[in-house]
């Protein structure tokens, strides 16, 4: 998972930055720099986003892991019981 979100966070910056014109001077202009600002934030939401849910299916995961567990101990003690 986290290769997948550094790679989704590689692509999409390499996407936003993709601009194959060549400019003339050093200093970028404004449209250019709050692009780059957009594209960096559009990559930092979609981290956060791609780690909540990867955080959402461990939580559901763990919760399952011990509901299994449970059922078994429950199970296990009533054949004893038996």
């Amino acid at each position: 998972m986290k290769k997948l979100i550094a790679v989704l966070s590689v692509a999409a910056i390499m996407t936003a930055c993709n601009d194959e014109k060549k400019a003339d001077t050093t200093t970028p202009t404004p449209d250019s720099t709050s692009a780059i600002t957009n594209a960096a934030d559009s990559a930092s939401k979609m981290v956060s986003n791609a780690t909540d849910s990867a955080s959402k299916m461990v939580n559901n995961a763990a919760d399952s892991a011990s509901k299994m567990v449970n059922k078994a101990v429950d199970t296990a003690s009533k054949m004893i019981k038996k």
